[in-house]
C-alpha cells in the first residue's frame, strides 16, 4: 500500500520565484599580509591534524562519597473498617460483621470463593507431596565437611580513642541487629575527653551504627528486652541502671538513682520471664543483686547481700560479675516473684542461687565445690531438664527451707 501525502498550499503564498544565473566571481575586500604580525608567531612544519566524526570528550575519575541507605520501619494497624466504626469497640465490630453477613453480595462471594478453596483440597488430597520417588537408588555418602567460621563483617568503635567491647546482645527478633556496650575497665586509667556512647548495630551496613546511646557514664553491660525489641538495660560503669526506648531517641528514658544504686561499675544485667516483661535483676563487684522493675527505676525493689554469712554484712559480701534465671527449677510460694537466679561470684569462683521470698531478706545456698584455686567465674547458661537434675544431684549442698528462710 503506497502512502501518499499531499501538501496543499496555494500558488501566491509560495513568494517570488527564483532565478539562478551565471556570472564572474567579485572581489569585494582584499587585506595584504603584515610582515610585522609574522613575527608574533611561529611557524609549525609539518602540521598534522586529526579529525572525528564525534566530538572530543575526556575523563575523569573521582572518588565519591558511598552511598548509605537506611531502613526505617511502619508500625501497622487494624484497616479495612469505615471511618464510623472504632476497631478496639467490640461490640461496634461484632455489629458491623453481622450487617455485612446478611448482604447478598457477601454470601455470593463466598459461595464463589468456596469452589475454587474446594478445588485446591481435592488437588492437594490427590497428590502425594511426600512421595519419595528414587527409594531404590544407592545413597550417596557425602562428606561433612569439618565446623568452620569466617568473618562476615568487622564492627569498629567510631569514636578516635578506642575502647573495649565489653557486651554484645542480639537483637530478639531475626537477630540482625546487634548491641554493643564500650567501656574502659581500668579504673582511673580512662583516656580523657573519652566517649560514653555505646551503639546498635546493623549486620548489614559495618560503616555507620544504626542507633548510638549515649548514657551518662560508659556502659559496661547492656541487654535487649526478649518482650519488647525496642527497650535496651544497660548497666553504668558508675554503678547505675539505664533504660532505653530506642522509638524516642538516642537518650536514656529511665536512670536509677545514684543514691540506690550499685557501688562498683555493674558488671550483669538479665531480663526476667515475668508478664509484664519489665523485670530485671543487676550484679556488680560491690556484692549486690538488685531486682529493679523499670516502670520504677527510683529505687531497686529487692536487693540481695552476697554474703555466704547470711549476715547481710556488704564487708563481707562478694561480687558478682554475671547472672542467669531459670524459671522453673524452682517454685516459689510467693506470687510476685516466681522463680530462681544463679549468679558467679568474683574472688572465690563460687556459683551462688537465690529464691525471692516476700517474708525477708533473700537467702543464698552454695551451689559449686570448692577447689584450691579460686578464679572468676564468667558465664552461666541455662541447663536442660535432665542436666538440672543430674547438676544438683551431684553438685548441690540443698539447704531445709527453714533454714534457707528463717524460722
Amino acid at each position: 500500500m503506497e502512502i501518499v501525502y499531499v501538501y496543499v498550499k496555494k500558488r501566491s503564498e509560495f513568494g517570488k520565484q527564483c532565478s539562478f544565473s551565471d556570472r564572474q566571481a567579485e572581489l569585494n575586500i582584499d587585506i595584504p599580509p603584515n610582515p610585522a604580525l609574522a613575527e608574533l608567531f611561529m611557524e609549525r612544519n609539518p602540521v598534522d591534524t586529526g579529525v572525528q566524526c564525534s566530538t572530543s570528550m575526556s575523563e575523569h575519575e573521582a572518588n565519591t562519597e558511598r552511598f548509605e541507605m537506611e531502613t526505617r520501619g511502619v508500625n501497622h494497624v487494624e484497616g479495612g473498617w469505615p471511618k464510623d466504626i472504632n476497631p478496639l469497640e467490640l461490640e461496634q465490630t461484632i455489629r458491623f460483621r453481622k450487617k455485612v453477613e446478611k448482604d447478598e453480595n457477601y454470601v455470593n462471594a463466598v459461595m464463589q470463593l468456596g469452589s475454587i478453596m474446594e478445588h485446591c483440597i481435592k488437588q492437594n488430597n490427590a497428590i502425594d507431596i511426600y512421595q519419595e520417588y528414587f527409594d531404590d537408588e544407592d545413597t550417596v555418602e557425602v562428606t561433612e565437611e569439618a565446623p568452620s567460621a569466617k568473618t562476615i563483617n568487622v564492627f569498629r568503635d567510631p569514636q578516635e580513642i578506642k575502647r573495649s567491647a565489653t557486651h554484645l546482645s542480639w537483637h530478639p527478633d531475626g537477630n540482625k541487629k546487634l548491641a554493643v556496650a564500650y567501656s574502659c575497665l581500668n579504673f582511673q586509667r580512662a583516656p580523657e575527653g573519652m566517649s560514653h556512647d555505646s551503639y546498635i548495630w546493623d549486620l548489614e551496613n559495618p560503616n555507620k551504627p544504626e542507633t548510638v546511646l549515649k548514657p551518662s557514664s560508659p556502659l559496661v553491660t547492656l541487654e535487649y528486652n526478649p518482650k519488647d525489641s525496642h527497650v535496651l538495660l544497660g548497666g553504668c560503669y558508675n554503678g547505675q541502671i539505664a533504660c532505653w526506648d530506642t522509638r524516642k531517641g538516642s537518650l536514656v528514658a529511665e536512670l536509677s538513682t545514684i543514691e540506690f544504686s550499685h557501688r562498683d561499675p555493674v558488671y550483669g544485667t538479665i531480663w526476667l520471664q515475668s508478664k509484664t516483661g519489665t523485670e530485671c535483676f543487676s550484679a556488680s563487684t560491690d556484692g549486690q543483686v538488685m531486682w529493679w522493675d523499670i516502670r520504677k527505676l527510683s529505687e531497686p525493689t529487692e536487693v540481695v547481700v552476697m554474703d555466704i554469712t547470711r549476715k547481710e554484712q556488704l564487708e563481707n559480701a562478694l561480687g558478682a560479675i554475671s547472672l542467669e534465671f531459670e524459671s522453673t527449677l524452682v517454685s516459689v510460694s510467693s506470687s510476685s516473684s516466681p522463680g530462681f537466679h544463679c549468679w558467679g561470684s568474683q574472688s572465690q569462683g563460687q556459683a551462688r542461687a537465690a529464691v525471692p521470698d516476700a517474708r525477708g531478706p533473700q537467702a543464698a545456698a552454695y551451689l559449686g565445690r570448692r577447689s584450691r584455686e579460686h578464679h572468676p567465674m564468667r558465664p552461666l547458661q541455662h541447663l536442660s531438664r535432665r542436666g538440672q537434675q543430674s547438676f544438683l544431684r551431684k553438685e548441690t549442698v540443698l539447704m531445709p527451707k527453714k533454714s534457707l528462710f528463717g524460722s
